[in-house]
C-alpha cells in the first residue's frame, strides 16, 4: 500500500486575488506559485535559496520561493514579478535595466528587481556598495554586476529627485 501524503488547504492572496486551494503540505511556494498558479516569472534556480531566482514577496518582504513552503502562506498575500510588473509599481526599474542593459537572459532579473525595490523602499538614496551588498543574494551570471547597479542608481537619483 503507498502512503498517501494527506492534502491540507491554504488560502492565500496572491498578487491582489484570493485563491484557495488544496495542496500537499510538502509543496515549496515557488512551485505552488509555477505549477499550481502558472505564475512562472520566478526561477527555479539552485534550489538552496542562494541564487535568488525564485525570490517573491511575502507581507511585504522579500523571501527565497524554494526555501519557503506554501502551507506558511496560509492567510499571507504574495506578490510576485507578475504582480508588481502589472501594478506598474516597478516600471522604472524595469525600464532602468532595459536603458542600461542590465539583463541579458533574463533569468535573474525578477529576482533583481523585487530585491532592488526593496532596497529603494527601505533607502531611498543608497549608495553603490549598499547596492551591491543588498544584492549580494541574487546571481547574475550573464551582465556583471555594474549595469544593474548602475539602473538601481538611476531609479534611486529619479525617484529621488521627483
Amino acid at each position: 500500500m503507498a502512503n498517501q501524503i494527506e492534502e491540507t488547504r491554504i488560502a492565500v492572496t496572491v498578487n491582489g486575488e484570493k485563491v484557495s486551494k488544496l495542496i500537499e503540505p510538502r509543496l515549496s511556494l515557488l512551485d505552488f506559485l509555477r505549477n499550481e498558479l502558472e505564475l512562472t516569472g520566478s526561477h527555479v534556480g539552485c534550489e538552496h535559496g542562494v541564487c535568488g531566482a525564485c525570490t517573491v514577496q511575502v507581507n511585504g518582504k522579500i523571501v527565497r520561493g524554494c526555501l519557503m513552503l506554501a502551507v506558511q502562506t496560509n492567510g499571507a498575500e504574495v506578490v510576485t514579478i507578475e504582480g508588481k510588473s502589472e501594478s506598474g509599481e516597478i516600471a522604472d526599474l524595469q525600464k532602468a535595466f532595459h536603458e542600461r542593459n542590465a539583463l541579458q537572459c533574463g533569468f535573474c532579473t525578477p529576482g533583481m528587481l523585487l530585491t532592488a525595490e526593496e532596497l529603494l523602499k527601505k533607502n531611498q538614496a543608497p549608495s553603490r556598495k549598499e547596492i551591491r551588498e543588498y544584492l549580494s543574494g541574487n546571481y547574475c551570471r550573464c551582465t556583471g554586476y555594474e549595469a544593474i547597479v548602475d539602473a538601481i542608481e538611476n531609479v534611486a537619483a529619479t525617484r529621488e529627485g521627483a
